[in-house]
């Protein structure tokens, strides 16, 4: 579940925060690091052009019983 709100703060500045669960939270943070992760993208991109299919960490670990 995600909630947008705004706030005023001494009547000129405005911000805006979101409100996830820990889950989501954790994985965004995930993504985060597999985007920051040169050798990773590489992979992905060559993985990609040669059409090789990919599996979601999650059934991958569940797989190997992590």
């Amino acid at each position: 579940m995600v909630y947008m709100n705004k706030v005023l703060v001494h009547g000129r500045h405005e911000t805006e925060w979101v409100t996830i669960s820990k889950d989501e939270y954790d994985s965004m943070n995930r993504t985060i690091e597999v985007l920051a992760d040169r050798d990773v993208m590489s992979q992905i991109k060559k993985g990609k052009a040669k059409n090789v299919k990919s599996r979601d960490f999650e059934d991958v670990a569940k797989d190997l019983g992590i």
